[in-house]
Protein backbone atom coordinates (compact mmCIF):
# COMPACT_ATOMS: atom_id res chain seq x y z
CA UNK A 1 0.00 0.00 0.00
CA UNK A 2 1.35 3.37 -0.98
CA UNK A 3 0.56 6.61 0.61
CA UNK A 4 0.84 9.74 -1.49
CA UNK A 5 1.30 13.06 0.17
CA UNK A 6 -0.06 16.12 -1.59
CA UNK A 7 0.75 19.68 -0.73
CA UNK A 8 -2.33 21.44 0.61
CA UNK A 9 -2.90 25.07 -0.13
CA UNK A 10 -2.77 27.30 2.87
CA UNK A 11 -5.49 29.88 3.00
CA UNK A 12 -4.50 33.28 4.23
CA UNK A 13 -5.90 34.18 7.59
CA UNK A 14 -8.22 37.18 7.63
CA UNK A 15 -6.48 40.39 8.65
CA UNK A 16 -6.63 41.19 12.31
CA UNK A 17 -8.69 44.21 13.26
CA UNK A 18 -8.33 46.34 16.35
CA UNK A 19 -11.19 46.30 18.81
CA UNK A 20 -12.33 48.57 21.60
CA UNK A 21 -13.71 46.83 24.67
CA UNK A 22 -15.40 48.47 27.63
CA UNK A 23 -17.23 46.06 29.90
CA UNK A 24 -19.86 44.20 27.85
CA UNK A 25 -19.38 46.58 24.91
CA UNK A 26 -17.05 45.47 22.11
CA UNK A 27 -16.48 47.50 18.95
CA UNK A 28 -14.46 46.21 16.01
CA UNK A 29 -12.55 49.02 14.29
CA UNK A 30 -12.68 48.61 10.52
CA UNK A 31 -10.31 51.07 8.81
CA UNK A 32 -12.75 51.97 6.06
CA UNK A 33 -15.58 52.57 8.51
CA UNK A 34 -13.39 54.68 10.80
CA UNK A 35 -12.20 56.75 7.84
CA UNK A 36 -15.71 57.42 6.54
CA UNK A 37 -17.04 58.35 10.00
CA UNK A 38 -14.06 60.69 10.47
CA UNK A 39 -14.80 62.37 7.12
CA UNK A 40 -18.48 62.68 8.04
CA UNK A 41 -17.56 64.17 11.42
CA UNK A 42 -15.37 66.78 9.73
CA UNK A 43 -18.20 67.58 7.31
CA UNK A 44 -20.60 67.92 10.24
CA UNK A 45 -18.24 70.32 12.01
CA UNK A 46 -17.93 72.40 8.84
CA UNK A 47 -21.71 72.58 8.41
CA UNK A 48 -22.09 73.39 12.11
CA UNK A 49 -19.71 76.36 11.84
CA UNK A 50 -21.46 77.52 8.66
CA UNK A 51 -24.83 77.32 10.42
CA UNK A 52 -23.45 79.53 13.19
CA UNK A 53 -21.88 81.94 10.70
CA UNK A 54 -24.95 82.77 8.61
CA UNK A 55 -27.71 85.13 9.68
CA UNK A 56 -28.72 88.77 9.55
CA UNK A 57 -25.13 89.61 10.47
CA UNK A 58 -22.92 87.18 8.59
CA UNK A 59 -19.70 86.09 10.25
CA UNK A 60 -16.79 84.53 8.45
CA UNK A 61 -15.91 80.89 9.00
CA UNK A 62 -12.62 81.91 10.60
CA UNK A 63 -14.37 84.45 12.82
CA UNK A 64 -16.70 81.75 14.13
CA UNK A 65 -13.72 79.58 15.06
CA UNK A 66 -12.09 82.60 16.70
CA UNK A 67 -15.20 83.33 18.79
CA UNK A 68 -15.59 79.67 19.78
CA UNK A 69 -11.95 79.72 20.91
CA UNK A 70 -12.65 82.71 23.19
CA UNK A 71 -11.82 85.61 20.86
CA UNK A 72 -13.95 88.09 18.94
CA UNK A 73 -15.72 91.26 20.02
CA UNK A 74 -18.42 91.47 22.62
CA UNK A 75 -21.18 91.76 20.01
CA UNK A 76 -19.81 88.79 18.07
CA UNK A 77 -19.69 86.65 21.20
CA UNK A 78 -23.28 87.62 21.97
CA UNK A 79 -24.42 86.71 18.45
CA UNK A 80 -22.66 83.35 18.54
CA UNK A 81 -23.24 82.16 22.09
CA UNK A 82 -26.66 83.65 22.83
CA UNK A 83 -28.38 83.41 19.46
CA UNK A 84 -26.88 80.99 16.97
CA UNK A 85 -24.96 78.37 18.95
CA UNK A 86 -28.02 76.99 20.81
CA UNK A 87 -29.85 76.67 17.49
CA UNK A 88 -26.99 74.84 15.77
CA UNK A 89 -26.41 72.55 18.77
CA UNK A 90 -30.13 71.76 18.93
CA UNK A 91 -30.05 70.81 15.24
CA UNK A 92 -27.13 68.44 15.89
CA UNK A 93 -28.73 66.83 18.95
CA UNK A 94 -32.18 66.47 17.39
CA UNK A 95 -30.79 64.97 14.18
CA UNK A 96 -28.63 62.48 16.08
CA UNK A 97 -31.45 61.47 18.44
CA UNK A 98 -33.96 60.89 15.63
CA UNK A 99 -31.41 58.93 13.61
CA UNK A 100 -30.45 56.63 16.49
CA UNK A 101 -34.12 56.06 17.31
CA UNK A 102 -34.71 55.10 13.68
CA UNK A 103 -31.67 52.81 13.64
CA UNK A 104 -32.95 50.98 16.73
CA UNK A 105 -36.49 50.45 15.45
CA UNK A 106 -35.31 49.40 11.98
CA UNK A 107 -32.83 46.93 13.48
CA UNK A 108 -35.38 45.37 15.82
CA UNK A 109 -38.18 45.12 13.27
CA UNK A 110 -35.95 44.16 10.28
CA UNK A 111 -37.74 46.75 8.16
CA UNK A 112 -36.21 49.92 6.65
CA UNK A 113 -39.63 51.60 6.83
CA UNK A 114 -39.92 51.06 10.59
CA UNK A 115 -39.03 54.62 11.58
CA UNK A 116 -40.59 56.42 14.58
CA UNK A 117 -42.53 58.83 12.35
CA UNK A 118 -44.05 55.92 10.38
CA UNK A 119 -44.95 53.86 13.45
CA UNK A 120 -46.89 56.69 15.10
CA UNK A 121 -44.35 57.33 17.87
CA UNK A 122 -43.54 60.82 16.62
CA UNK A 123 -47.24 61.64 16.22
CA UNK A 124 -47.92 60.45 19.77
CA UNK A 125 -45.16 62.71 21.07
CA UNK A 126 -46.50 65.59 18.96
CA UNK A 127 -50.01 65.07 20.35
CA UNK A 128 -48.73 65.34 23.92
CA UNK A 129 -46.71 68.46 23.12
CA UNK A 130 -49.57 70.16 21.26
CA UNK A 131 -51.89 69.42 24.18
CA UNK A 132 -49.50 71.31 26.48
CA UNK A 133 -49.19 74.22 24.04
CA UNK A 134 -52.95 74.56 23.68
CA UNK A 135 -53.62 73.93 27.36
CA UNK A 136 -51.22 76.64 28.56
CA UNK A 137 -52.96 79.33 26.54
CA UNK A 138 -50.16 79.85 24.06
CA UNK A 139 -47.38 80.37 26.58
CA UNK A 140 -43.89 80.20 25.10
CA UNK A 141 -41.83 80.36 28.30
CA UNK A 142 -42.03 79.09 31.86
CA UNK A 143 -41.83 75.69 33.47
CA UNK A 144 -45.05 74.47 31.84
CA UNK A 145 -43.40 74.80 28.43
CA UNK A 146 -39.73 74.03 29.18
CA UNK A 147 -40.54 70.95 31.31
CA UNK A 148 -44.15 70.16 30.49
CA UNK A 149 -43.65 69.86 26.74
CA UNK A 150 -40.87 67.21 26.78
CA UNK A 151 -42.59 65.30 29.59
CA UNK A 152 -45.92 65.32 27.73
CA UNK A 153 -44.13 64.29 24.54
CA UNK A 154 -42.46 61.36 26.32
CA UNK A 155 -45.78 60.27 27.82
CA UNK A 156 -47.45 60.53 24.42
CA UNK A 157 -44.65 58.62 22.67
CA UNK A 158 -44.37 55.88 25.29
CA UNK A 159 -48.15 55.54 25.53
CA UNK A 160 -48.42 55.22 21.76
CA UNK A 161 -45.64 52.62 21.64
CA UNK A 162 -47.31 50.60 24.42
CA UNK A 163 -50.70 50.66 22.67
CA UNK A 164 -49.18 49.61 19.33
CA UNK A 165 -47.19 46.82 20.99
CA UNK A 166 -50.24 45.47 22.84
CA UNK A 167 -52.44 45.62 19.74
CA UNK A 168 -49.76 43.85 17.71
CA UNK A 169 -49.46 41.02 20.24
CA UNK A 170 -51.10 37.80 19.10
CA UNK A 171 -50.56 34.29 17.85
CA UNK A 172 -47.73 33.83 15.39
CA UNK A 173 -48.20 31.84 12.16
CA UNK A 174 -45.50 29.36 13.26
CA UNK A 175 -47.05 28.84 16.68
CA UNK A 176 -46.77 30.56 20.01
CA UNK A 177 -47.60 34.17 20.75
CA UNK A 178 -45.72 37.39 20.29
CA UNK A 179 -45.38 40.39 18.00
CA UNK A 180 -44.85 39.98 14.27
CA UNK A 181 -43.12 42.72 12.33
CA UNK A 182 -45.79 43.14 9.64
CA UNK A 183 -48.60 43.30 12.19
CA UNK A 184 -46.75 45.91 14.26
CA UNK A 185 -45.95 48.10 11.24
CA UNK A 186 -49.53 48.00 9.92
CA UNK A 187 -51.00 48.80 13.33
CA UNK A 188 -48.45 51.59 13.73
CA UNK A 189 -49.54 53.15 10.43
CA UNK A 190 -53.20 52.99 11.51
CA UNK A 191 -52.51 54.47 14.95
CA UNK A 192 -50.45 57.20 13.31
CA UNK A 193 -53.47 58.24 11.22
CA UNK A 194 -55.68 58.37 14.33
CA UNK A 195 -53.14 60.52 16.17
CA UNK A 196 -52.85 62.96 13.28
CA UNK A 197 -56.64 63.31 13.35
CA UNK A 198 -56.51 63.97 17.10
CA UNK A 199 -53.89 66.69 16.57
CA UNK A 200 -56.08 68.33 13.92
CA UNK A 201 -59.03 68.24 16.31
CA UNK A 202 -56.98 69.93 19.03
CA UNK A 203 -55.96 72.68 16.63
CA UNK A 204 -59.58 73.35 15.68
CA UNK A 205 -60.45 73.77 19.38
CA UNK A 206 -57.57 76.15 20.13
CA UNK A 207 -57.44 79.93 19.89
CA UNK A 208 -56.31 81.25 16.52
CA UNK A 209 -52.88 82.43 17.72
CA UNK A 210 -52.26 79.22 19.66
CA UNK A 211 -53.27 77.11 16.67
CA UNK A 212 -50.98 79.10 14.35
CA UNK A 213 -48.05 78.71 16.76
CA UNK A 214 -48.69 74.98 17.15
CA UNK A 215 -49.05 74.53 13.39
CA UNK A 216 -45.67 76.19 12.82
CA UNK A 217 -44.15 73.91 15.47
CA UNK A 218 -45.70 70.86 13.76
CA UNK A 219 -43.69 71.59 10.61
CA UNK A 220 -40.44 71.20 12.58
CA UNK A 221 -38.95 74.60 13.33
CA UNK A 222 -35.66 75.62 14.97
CA UNK A 223 -36.75 79.26 15.35
CA UNK A 224 -37.39 78.98 19.08
CA UNK A 225 -34.40 76.74 19.85
CA UNK A 226 -32.66 77.76 23.07
CA UNK A 227 -31.09 76.19 26.15
CA UNK A 228 -34.49 75.14 27.53
CA UNK A 229 -35.04 73.02 24.41
CA UNK A 230 -31.42 71.93 23.99
CA UNK A 231 -30.75 70.56 27.48
CA UNK A 232 -33.65 68.03 27.66
CA UNK A 233 -32.87 66.86 24.12
CA UNK A 234 -29.17 66.44 24.95
CA UNK A 235 -30.02 64.43 28.09
CA UNK A 236 -32.35 62.19 26.09
CA UNK A 237 -29.67 61.69 23.43
CA UNK A 238 -27.15 60.68 26.11
CA UNK A 239 -29.61 58.15 27.58
CA UNK A 240 -30.38 56.65 24.17
CA UNK A 241 -26.68 56.43 23.29
CA UNK A 242 -25.82 54.65 26.54
CA UNK A 243 -28.66 52.14 26.14
CA UNK A 244 -28.05 51.58 22.42
CA UNK A 245 -24.27 51.19 22.63
CA UNK A 246 -24.60 49.00 25.72
CA UNK A 247 -27.07 46.82 23.82
CA UNK A 248 -25.07 46.71 20.58
CA UNK A 249 -24.51 42.94 20.87
CA UNK A 250 -28.22 42.42 21.48
CA UNK A 251 -29.07 44.50 18.40
CA UNK A 252 -26.62 42.44 16.35
CA UNK A 253 -28.25 39.23 17.61
CA UNK A 254 -31.76 40.51 16.89
CA UNK A 255 -30.77 41.12 13.26
CA UNK A 256 -30.14 37.36 12.91
CA UNK A 257 -33.78 36.51 13.55
CA UNK A 258 -35.88 35.37 16.49
CA UNK A 259 -34.81 31.71 16.56
CA UNK A 260 -31.09 32.48 16.39
CA UNK A 261 -31.47 35.17 19.05
CA UNK A 262 -33.11 32.69 21.43
CA UNK A 263 -30.31 30.19 20.85
CA UNK A 264 -27.79 32.88 21.82
CA UNK A 265 -29.58 33.28 25.14
CA UNK A 266 -31.06 36.74 24.56
CA UNK A 267 -34.32 37.50 26.39
CA UNK A 268 -36.06 38.82 23.31
CA UNK A 269 -39.18 40.47 24.74
CA UNK A 270 -37.30 42.19 27.57
CA UNK A 271 -34.49 43.47 25.37
CA UNK A 272 -36.92 44.64 22.69
CA UNK A 273 -38.94 46.55 25.28
CA UNK A 274 -35.82 48.27 26.66
CA UNK A 275 -34.52 49.23 23.23
CA UNK A 276 -37.89 50.42 21.94
CA UNK A 277 -38.34 52.43 25.15
CA UNK A 278 -34.99 54.13 24.56
CA UNK A 279 -35.89 54.86 20.93
CA UNK A 280 -39.23 56.33 21.98
CA UNK A 281 -37.60 58.60 24.57
CA UNK A 282 -35.07 59.87 22.04
CA UNK A 283 -37.66 60.50 19.33
CA UNK A 284 -40.19 62.03 21.73
CA UNK A 285 -37.86 64.53 23.40
CA UNK A 286 -36.31 65.48 20.05
CA UNK A 287 -39.82 66.07 18.72
CA UNK A 288 -40.70 68.16 21.79
CA UNK A 289 -37.67 70.38 21.17
CA UNK A 290 -38.37 71.46 17.59
CA UNK A 291 -41.46 69.62 16.40
CA UNK A 292 -41.72 66.62 14.07
CA UNK A 293 -38.77 66.64 11.65
CA UNK A 294 -39.82 64.27 8.89
CA UNK A 295 -37.79 61.42 7.37
CA UNK A 296 -34.58 61.86 9.41
CA UNK A 297 -35.24 58.69 11.41
CA UNK A 298 -36.06 56.87 8.18
CA UNK A 299 -33.29 58.09 5.88
CA UNK A 300 -30.24 58.51 8.14
CA UNK A 301 -29.83 54.82 9.15
CA UNK A 302 -30.26 53.65 5.55
CA UNK A 303 -27.76 56.18 4.20
CA UNK A 304 -25.27 55.23 6.93
CA UNK A 305 -25.75 51.52 6.24
CA UNK A 306 -24.96 51.97 2.56
CA UNK A 307 -22.01 54.29 3.12
CA UNK A 308 -20.40 52.10 5.77
CA UNK A 309 -21.47 48.79 4.15
CA UNK A 310 -22.58 47.25 7.41
CA UNK A 311 -25.00 44.31 7.74
CA UNK A 312 -27.30 46.38 9.96
CA UNK A 313 -28.05 49.99 10.75
CA UNK A 314 -24.91 51.47 12.42
CA UNK A 315 -25.58 53.58 15.51
CA UNK A 316 -22.72 56.09 15.42
CA UNK A 317 -22.82 56.46 11.65
CA UNK A 318 -26.58 57.01 11.76
CA UNK A 319 -26.19 59.68 14.46
CA UNK A 320 -23.62 61.63 12.42
CA UNK A 321 -25.70 61.37 9.22
CA UNK A 322 -28.83 62.48 11.09
CA UNK A 323 -27.04 65.52 12.50
CA UNK A 324 -25.72 66.39 9.03
CA UNK A 325 -29.23 66.16 7.55
CA UNK A 326 -30.82 68.50 10.11
CA UNK A 327 -27.96 71.03 10.18
CA UNK A 328 -27.78 71.01 6.39
CA UNK A 329 -31.55 71.44 6.13
CA UNK A 330 -31.35 74.40 8.53
CA UNK A 331 -28.70 76.04 6.33
CA UNK A 332 -30.79 75.46 3.20
CA UNK A 333 -33.95 76.82 4.83
CA UNK A 334 -32.16 80.04 5.80
CA UNK A 335 -30.16 80.74 2.65
CA UNK A 336 -31.87 79.45 -0.51
CA UNK A 337 -35.25 81.13 -0.09
CA UNK A 338 -36.46 84.70 0.37
CA UNK A 339 -38.23 83.68 3.58
CA UNK A 340 -36.95 81.29 6.23
CA UNK A 341 -38.63 77.91 5.97
CA UNK A 342 -39.16 75.45 8.83
CA UNK A 343 -36.45 72.81 8.76
CA UNK A 344 -39.06 70.04 8.63
CA UNK A 345 -40.25 71.22 5.22
CA UNK A 346 -36.73 70.88 3.81
CA UNK A 347 -36.22 67.40 5.27
CA UNK A 348 -39.63 66.35 3.92
CA UNK A 349 -38.69 67.61 0.45
CA UNK A 350 -35.48 65.56 0.62
CA UNK A 351 -37.03 62.53 2.32
CA UNK A 352 -39.98 62.15 -0.06
CA UNK A 353 -37.88 61.14 -3.10
CA UNK A 354 -35.69 59.00 -0.83
CA UNK A 355 -38.78 57.12 0.37
CA UNK A 356 -39.87 56.50 -3.22
CA UNK A 357 -36.43 55.12 -4.12
CA UNK A 358 -36.49 52.91 -1.03
CA UNK A 359 -39.94 51.56 -1.91
CA UNK A 360 -38.82 50.83 -5.48
CA UNK A 361 -35.76 49.01 -4.15
CA UNK A 362 -37.84 46.94 -1.72
CA UNK A 363 -40.33 46.10 -4.47
CA UNK A 364 -37.54 44.87 -6.74
CA UNK A 365 -36.19 42.66 -3.95
CA UNK A 366 -39.66 41.23 -3.32
CA UNK A 367 -40.17 40.34 -6.99
CA UNK A 368 -36.81 38.59 -7.41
Amino acid sequence: MTISLTKTEQTAAPPLRAALRWGPVSLVLRPRMVLIIAVLAVALFGLFCLDVAIGETNLGFGKVLDVLAGGGSRSQRFIVFESRLPRALTAVVVGAALAIAGAITQSILHNPLAAPDFLGITSGAALGAVAVMVGTGGATTGWAISLGTPIAAMIGGLGTAAVIYLLAWGRNPLGGSGVTVMRLVLIGVGVNSLLLSAISWLLTRAELEDAARAQLWLTGSLNSADDSKLIPAAIALAVVLVVAVGSARTLAALRLGTDTTRVLGVRIQTQQAVLIGAAVIGAAVATAAVGPVAFVGLAAPQIARRLLRTPGEPLIGSAVIGAILVVGADIVSRTLFSVELPVGIVTAAIGGPFLLLLLIRLNRKATL
